[in-house]
């Protein structure tokens, strides 16, 4: 192949001084930086989700005039009346159900179709916003209770069933995304136990990102920094489109440093040449590729709607940790203590993998 027209390979002289000082002290760099992305991931184990509340637009919208003008005088479950949908022979059994549930103040009279079919329509009110998690158990013991010919409906209940359907997807799809992950990792440098490593530094600086999310969108830490009302959850939508966003991103830099690492330890056979080469010959690449992402993904906390603040945040959050904190510090950390064993591969998986070698052009 002629390389005549390649870019030329440019060497860090401070990135690799960097890595000279991370080869010096890994433990201290490396448990500083592992205590801090836990630190920020800690917070994700009380994170909540919900569909989109009417929070999402600010004040002075006019959808949100509207909506607050018509809880005001009808009640806050006015927005989310339920439509209820049974057989015409248990229409009075139903409205007696309806009637007497705690979670309903006022249901209207039975509507006949107008199809010829021997279906009634009942309109019941809640006595909750369409948003509060006290609606989810209302529908969940009113659709318990009811005849068996029932069926629980409207706009508010439409939420919370993407919502559980979005719930019990979001760990199948967190599966197969650090599955496909591992592998690509693993075909790429053919080394399992680094491979393995990066899937979960970057499983690790998601975490984190989210745990900051938690603190911002569900607790309203510097909410009046960045204009906006808390939910008190984060959407819904949020754990599987960012997750996937921000695992991809974290792939790009986990295989422009470990394919460096890999090319000069193939080439030299030395862990410590292939660790400060790596960063010597990636990390400028890095720093500058995570500056620009993050601060066009923070550029987006400055819209009015919630859902481009919350993924401005988010990814920004996610990219600063991922590119100078995981990538620039705890991923080569993790290369200076494994040292050879990090690209040690079993003959039996050598023979399964595609032959990949890396060289300097």
């Amino acid at each position: 192949m002629d390389d005549r027209l390649s870019l030329p390979v440019f060497r860090s002289a401070k990135f690799a001084a960097w890595g000279e000082v991370l080869w010096k002290h890994p433990v201290a760099w490396g448990s500083a930086s592992l205590i801090i992305l836990l630190a920020l991931a800690a917070p994700i184990l009380g994170l909540k989700t919900a569909m989109p509340s009417i929070k999402v637009l600010p004040t002075s919208a006019s959808a949100r005039i509207g909506y607050d003008q018509v809880q005001r005088a009808f009640g806050p479950g006015a927005p989310g009346t339920l439509q209820v949908l049974t057989d015409k022979a248990d229409a009075k059994t139903t409205s007696t159900v309806l009637a007497h549930d705690p979670g309903i103040s006022a249901a209207m009279a039975p509507m006949p179709s107008r199809d010829g079919t021997d279906h009634v329509l009942i309109q019941a009110v809640p006595t909750v916003d369409p948003s509060s998690p006290d609606l989810a158990r209302t529908v969940d013991r009113l659709r318990a209770d009811l005849p068996p010919s029932t069926l629980v409906g409207g706009a508010a209940v439409e939420n919370l069933d993407l919502n559980s359907q979005l719930d019990s997807s979001t760990p199948l799809v967190i599966g197969v995304i650090l599955t496909l992950g591992f592998l690509l990792l693993l075909v790429a440098l053919q080394a399992p136990l680094i491979a393995l490593l990066g899937t979960l530094a970057s499983l690790l600086s998601t975490a984190a990102a989210f745990g900051v999310a938690r603190l911002v969108f569900q607790n309203g830490w510097g909410s009046h920094l960045f204009g906006f009302e808390p939910q008190g959850f984060l959407d819904a939508w949020a754990p599987v489109f960012f997750f996937a966003m921000i695992f991809a991103i974290a792939m790009d830099y986990t295989v422009f440093l470990l394919a460096s690492a890999k090319e000069h330890y193939e080439n030299s056979g030395d862990p410590r040449e292939a660790m400060v080469g790596a960063l010597a010959h990636s990390g400028r690449v890095i720093f500058a590729a995570g500056a620009v992402m993050v601060a066009v993904f923070f550029t987006f906390s400055l819209s009015g709607p919630l859902p481009p603040k919350e993924m401005g945040i988010i990814l920004g959050v996610a990219v600063l940790l991922d590119a100078f904190l995981v990538r620039l510090v705890l991923l080569p950390v993790l290369l200076r203590l494994t040292g050879a064993a990090a690209w040690y591969v079993p003959t039996w998986l050598s023979r399964a993998l595609p032959d990949i070698r890396f060289s300097h052009s």
